[in-house]
């Protein structure tokens, strides 16, 4: 057995109630200075946090775009310099989050986060930024977050749609991570546990949104879901996702979702070991098929079609993935990537050994 474990961590502070804590937490981090980004979404809880860390506010930075374009990350860079700020703060999902990394790696300022979704980027090094439909990302210690405050009753207001796709993007961590060239046995353990909790808490989050205790456990794979993307290489299923996402502008969450189970099958003859841990973390024996199936109970998307994409771009997405290909266990061309694609957008249920297997 060889592998490389090699994880700088954040500081994690987890539970119900623990936004009360973030000035505790900037003062640890000995900072006197905070600029605070958070999107409109979540004004009621950035406002409640201003207030808490009163007089240390010195700017606040409410429009968050997804998938970061480079304009706007030059210009709240701009102003942060301009405010003088140590720490960064901030609330919301991937786009807030993915913002304050945009500025962290041109300031190198410290960051507090303080997620409202399960994205899970809150527990990386990975920064992505968008120009001229082309969505590029990278890895820098920098742009981890110093501490992640997590608070499951700042999730109760997410949507139930919103939840399931952001949960299916967790879960796009965690299979990948299973994979991932520099897995480990850590990784493998914190993969299939993060995916047992994601699939029993999921249906149970969309059902009643107000569960405290369905969305602690959510919010527990998420942040799992995070770690392991934080420390394992993401493959063919990110790829393609950055590439829908930054060329089409489609929704990242939902793209995720919907992508999730055709590369599951495509890739799942080539790690049966990997698809043998998902299988007995969602409790079947077909993991892309599950994956479907898991989607499709909690309303998130099944098809691409459904967030948007156009059929007729299929070409040209597929030579876009494969212009740098990922790292991947099952060998890419840009054919095989047309027909996951047509697969994705049509809405089929993806069969056991990578082929399409019957339509809705």
């Amino acid at each position: 057995m060889d592998f490389v474990y090699d994880v700088p961590a954040s500081r994690v502070v987890f539970g119900a109630g623990r936004i009360q804590q973030v000035p505790d937490e900037v003062e640890r981090l000995g900072a006197q200075r905070v600029l605070l980004i958070a999107g409109g979404r979540q004004k009621k809880y950035a406002d409640e946090l201003a207030t808490a860390l009163g007089s240390r506010v010195v700017d606040r930075i409410g429009e968050v775009v997804m998938h970061v374009p480079v304009t706007l990350a030059t210009a709240a860079s701009e102003r942060t310099e301009q405010s003088g700020a140590d720490l960064l703060v901030c609330l919301g999902g991937g786009s807030a989050i993915g913002l304050a990394k945009a500025v962290a790696l041109r300031t190198r300022l410290p960051i507090l986060a303080v997620p409202t979704t399960y994205a899970g980027s809150e527990m990386t090094p990975i920064w992505g930024l968008t120009d001229g439909g082309r969505k590029t990302t990278g890895r820098d210690s920098t742009v981890r977050p110093a501490t992640v405050v997590y608070d499951p009753a700042l999730t109760t207001s997410l949507p139930p749609d919103m939840s399931a796709a952001s949960g299916m993007n967790a879960l796009a961590h965690l299979i990948e991570g299973l994979y991932a060239p520099d897995a480990s046995p850590v990784t493998a353990v914190l993969a299939e546990e993060g995916i047992r909790a994601l699939a029993d808490a999921l249906p149970r989050v969309v059902v009643a949104p107000g569960d405290l205790d369905a969305r602690t456990d959510a919010l527990y794979g998420a942040w799992l879901a995070g770690w392991v993307v934080g420390t394992a290489a993401m493959g063919l299923h990110h790829k393609i996702c950055h590439v829908l996402g930054g060329a089409y502008d489609l929704p990242h969450a939902g793209t995720h979702s919907a992508v999730l189970p055709f590369v599951t099958a495509y890739n799942a003859p080539a790690v049966p070991a990997a698809m043998a841990r998902a299988a007995r973390a969602l409790g079947a024996q077909d993991p892309a098929r599950a994956l479907w199936e898991l989607a499709e109970r909690i309303g998130a998307p099944t098809s691409l079609a459904q967030v948007g994409f156009d059929p007729g771009r299929i070409h040209e997405a597929a030579r876009l993935v494969v212009e740098t290909p990922p790292v991947n266990p099952h060998p890419i061309d840009e054919a095989a990537i047309q027909e996951l694609l047509r697969g994705a957008d049509a809405g089929l249920i993806p069969g056991a050994q990578g082929h399409v297997a019957q339509p809705l």
